[in-house]
């Protein structure tokens, strides 16, 4: 499906860019499958729920976005093979990749260290640190020969700030934060490729009430509000600045 991509314009400024999306039916997902459709990207829709993957495509269309490419994937069951094979199809496919948002997670139920589990540890570990690490290895020849490439990893705040009961969702996103750095530092040169980290902070999403239960609505913001600095981050905008946590 090779094509000529279309030139970037104001309103429109990720035209002709291909940004895969992890955990895209997710709350933050959805935020940046849409604005990312909004400003002209083609969106490279991942997620498990192949139903709820089919909603937000045909929402994707309907809005005037670039036609998406849903990829129904369980990040967890995934190894070497199955990443290089999507690396290699969005490469035939679509020629380029110009970003990825890591924002698929899995979540440990908040409790004392003694009442969780190996399997637990182990889905979270799957998920949130080396299915993000396979699948940027696996698409880093085609993001290192963009003009200009984003990665953007995500996390929770306790993440940064271990605390008691965050257990293994706070130790494996921990994983991701280490990867970041570690990526950024590797790609000081050229400019043009980055890796940047996302704590998004208090928002409406499932997630937020399953990681904070405490909260009422009304301490949290709605996740549109990430919109814009999603596109920031994963767009030229951020040219040059590589290895920072944004703190939204």
């Amino acid at each position: 499906m090779n094509q000529t991509p279309a030139a970037p314009t104001s309103d429109r400024p990720l035209a002709g860019r291909v940004i895969l999306v992890t955990g895209a039916t997710g709350g933050l997902g959805r935020v940046a499958c849409r604005a990312l459709g909004a400003a002209g990207a083609t969106v490279l829709l991942l997620a498990r729920n192949e139903k709820r993957l089919d909603a937000l495509y045909d929402e994707l269309v309907a809005a005037g976005a670039a036609t998406p490419v849903a990829i129904p994937l369980d990040l967890a069951k995934q190894k070497d093979p199955q990443f290089e094979e999507l690396a290699q199809t969005i490469e035939s496919q679509l020629g380029r990749l110009d970003g990825i948002a890591h924002l698929a997670s899995q979540f440990v139920q908040l409790s004392p260290m003694i009442h969780q589990s190996l399997p637990d540890w182990e889905r979270a570990f799957a998920v949130n640190a080396l299915a993000p690490f396979a699948l940027t290895r696996a698409c880093l020849p085609l993001l290192s020969r963009a003009a200009d490439a984003s990665v953007l990893f995500c996390c929770e705040a306790h993440t940064l700030e271990p605390a008691a009961f965050w257990g293994g969702f706070s130790a494996s996103q921990a994983g991701t934060v280490a990867l970041m750095r570690m990526l950024a530092d590797e790609h000081r040169d050229p400019p043009s490729l980055r890796f940047n980290l996302l704590v998004p902070g208090a928002i409406e999403t499932p997630m937020r009430e399953r990681t904070h239960p405490g909260e009422t609505r009304a301490e949290r913001r709605p996740p549109d509000e990430l919109a814009a600095l999603l596109v920031e981050w994963l767009g030229p905008q951020s040219r040059g600045r590589n290895g920072e946590t944004v703190r939204a």
